[in-house]
């Protein structure tokens, strides 16, 4: 019984890991499609082009985001602010936003 609850623990948090390499790759597309944006101005078509592929539903899937069309506008909501992946996730960015809303 003991090796079965290792086990499963074990692929449980195998999961995650994979989980959390697919939704770094999901990231690294909207950084992508956000560079799009600001050098050739096709940045929110790149990313519903790339979300609506079949790779592209494959690593959503993958990730834990189900693929479905409104995921795919609110990525391309996303692509249309401009703002990197990395500044939207700081904590300052968190904080300048709340700020906002307050105001």
């Amino acid at each position: 019984m003991r090796d079965f609850v290792d086990g499963t623990a074990f692929n449980h948090e195998q999961g995650n890991r994979s989980r959390k390499l697919f939704a770094a790759v999901v990231l690294a597309a909207l950084d992508d499609a956000i560079a799009d944006d600001k050098k050739y101005g096709n940045g929110p078509e790149q990313i519903a082009r790339w979300a609506r592929s079949r790779d592209g539903r494959e690593v959503l899937s993958c990730a834990g985001i189900d693929p479905n069309e409104r995921v795919v506008s609110g990525l391309m909501e996303f692509v249309g602010k401009g703002v990197r992946t990395s500044v939207a996730l700081s904590r300052e960015e968190s904080e300048r936003r709340q700020q906002a809303e307050a105001a």
